[in-house]
């Protein structure tokens, strides 16, 4: 990539990260290249599990320009990395400006292969080919380009180019919503609702008049409830069939009788057999807008730690509204009108709050590291803590579960001296007990049960020091 489409800032996105691959390892190899500032490997906010990719800040951008140009595609743990500048304005991906589309790949194609072919042409933001979950290719990838020229170059020179054994078709990159719907052409119907009486002839009788049936068949789920398939010889057979019979009302006048009048009534459906896939897509698009209305409303609201105490509502938002649109923002204040040292930002969108915290963790403001992460219920925060020092899990024997007598856990009762002195084994007195109860740890707790601030945290890792409040 050449330097002057370099960002003012070094900051790499590194991609196709091996689940294994931890900061020390990325630390280690992006050093040689020269000083890093700072490095983040993306994880799960529950599971901790790496989500495949990571960050990389240098202190200087020729350092960042280097990296980008030498370890790009280099293999870490058995997987070749793909590297990129990190963007910061999310509306340059989304755009389509300079993205283009490249079908009919050759499977052995890669990601460095297809950078190889496309970087002639200009200065590439982004480059991937399209793989499934085994590894393999799809036989398709994009390319996204700084500039619309480059784009449009590539598009010209590639398009109709043997790559490997296969002449490629290289397009425009179009969003879903935008591409022009595909002539609707198909031979194969679906028919639900059948009534109980009916066998293949009935419907070979009913659907022959639309046209020549090259198969059909007559099955029955688990309730017992039939459904049919039928494969025309031509399409304007099969459509003319859905046009006319789909609706169609095949209940005897008995049953119209019987029928309730606050109940739907089943009328034949037939409709254009679909892919399994298909009827996946469909499924997801009709579920998604009740499931995540909830979640669009709320956002994806962060915890942010280690505030000074003169932060304000309005300085909050100032010191995050950088990375995206900022549903809400709130500085927790004491009695005094003094920010507790803490609070939550509301991001519109999950890139948004992923850049927020990746840029914002451990940055110094006001002399201060803040600490920002993804906000929990107290709920999920409490079943992740109960789980993890829930006994045999890896806690702090003595301190969280049963004690020996000279421990702080549940045998304390025998040694305790009665004025809150030490017993006689070195029990603690009962007047060091904290809130907790058996087996507490003793005053300084926070009110989540843990020592420290607010939210209780006591580790430093993310989602260990802070939750939402309920």
């Amino acid at each position: 990539m050449a330097a002057g489409g370099a960002p003012q800032f070094a900051s790499l996105y590194v991609g196709d990260l091996h689940p294994d691959v931890t900061e020390a390892m990325l630390y280690e190899i992006f050093n040689s290249v020269g000083p890093v500032g700072s490095i983040r490997v993306c994880r799960d906010g529950v599971s901790r599990r790496s989500l495949g990719y990571g960050y990389v800040n240098f202190h200087a951008v020729s350092d960042a320009e280097r990296a980008l140009d030498t370890l790009n595609y280099s293999s870490i743990k058995g997987r070749a990395c793909r590297i990129m500048w990190s963007q910061r304005d999310p509306s340059l991906r989304k755009s389509g400006v300079g993205n283009i589309f490249v079908r009919n790949l050759d499977r052995n194609i890669d990601n460095k292969a297809l950078y190889d072919t496309f970087s002639l042409f200009g200065n590439i933001l982004s480059c991937k080919v399209a793989c499934g979950p085994n590894g393999n290719s799809r036989g398709y990838g994009f390319v996204h380009y700084e500039t619309e020229e480059a784009a449009k170059q590539a598009i010209e020179r590639v398009n109709g180019m043997q790559i490997g054994d296969k002449t490629v078709e290289v397009t425009r990159f179009l969003k879903r919503d935008d591409r022009e719907p595909a002539p609707v052409t198909y031979t194969n119907i679906y028919v639900k609702n059948v009534p109980p009486n009916f066998d293949e002839e009935m419907l070979k009788s009913m659907f022959g008049g639309y046209g020549t049936i090259t198969s059909s068949a007559i099955m029955e789920d688990a309730k017992g409830r039939k459904f049919s398939f039928i494969n025309f010889e031509t399409t304007e057979a099969a459509q003319k069939a859905v046009e006319e019979l789909n609706g169609k009302d095949l209940r005897t006048d008995e049953q119209k009788e019987e029928q309730k009048e606050d109940e739907e009534p089943e009328l034949l459906y037939v409709g254009r057999a679909q892919t399994k896939a298909e009827r996946a897509r469909e499924f997801k698009a009709k579920s998604a807008p009740a499931a995540g209305s909830q979640a669009r409303q709320q956002g994806v609201n962060l915890y942010v730690k280690n505030l000074d105490e003169d932060v304000s509502d309005a300085t909050l938002k100032e010191l995050f509204e950088t990375f995206g649109t900022i549903t809400s923002s709130v500085a927790m204040k004491d009695e005094k009108d003094k920010c507790k040292g803490f609070g939550f930002v509301c991001f519109a969108s999950p890139d948004e709050a992923t850049k927020a915290v990746t840029e914002m963790h451990l940055k110094v403001v006001k002399g201060k590291p803040l600490y920002v992460g993804l906000a929990e219920k107290k709920e999920a925060r409490q079943e992740r803590l109960r789980q993890r020092y829930q006994p045999g899990a890896g806690g702090m024997p003595g301190m969280m579960g049963k004690g020996g007598k000279d421990g702080m856990g549940k045998g304390m009762g025998k040694d305790m001296g009665k004025d809150g002195g030490m017993g006689k084994n070195g029990g603690m007195g009962k007047g060091m007990m904290g809130p907790m109860g058996q087996g507490g740890m003793g005053m300084g707790m926070g009110p989540q049960g843990m020592m420290g601030g607010p939210q209780g945290g006591m580790m430093g890792g993310p989602q260990m020091m802070g939750g939402m409040k309920g």
